[in-house]
């Protein structure tokens, strides 16, 4: 078994080495769709394989690079900086690695600042619906434009 990111991977040989995924294969592997994995093709985050026998086949590496493409997305890494992670796996540079995860967390810590300013206004609309005084109801009006 090989290990990636915290995951077993089955076995796979790599193509001319004997058996290989095809791409429904590699899609399952990663946990999405086959469509998913030809949009990252025409992104340049996986590579599109030649042909042989007219299937293409896929590898270790192949299932590597979707689960951490998947991952960085989770993350909430846009597909650019996704592709300059790859590109940095490649290279090993960690300070630029680095700052891509600190320019995340600034931006995800914003994201969560955004959502505590929202949840608090829903409560106090919430709250001022619940008093039961006369009119139409606050949360309503606050989104009437």
């Amino acid at each position: 078994m090989v290990r990636s990111q915290g995951v077993r991977l089955p076995p796979v040989s790599e193509p001319h080495g004997g058996q290989s995924l095809t791409i429904g294969e590699l899609a399952a592997a990663g946990g999405v769709g086959v469509e998913t994995i030809r949009f990252y093709q025409r992104k340049g985050l996986l590579r599109t394989p030649a042909r042989g026998d007219g299937i293409r086949h896929y590898g270790r590496e192949d299932v590597r690079r979707l689960r951490f493409v998947r991952q960085a997305q989770t993350a909430g890494f846009t597909l650019e900086e996704i592709r300059e992670l790859l590109d940095l796996d490649a290279s090993e540079d960690r300070s630029r690695a680095r700052e891509l995860a600190k320019a995340r967390i600034e931006a995800l810590d914003a994201k969560i600042a955004d959502l505590h300013r929202a949840r608090d206004a829903l409560r106090r609309l919430a709250r001022k619906c619940g008093e039961g005084s006369i009119g139409p109801c606050p949360i309503l009006t606050s989104f009437d434009v």
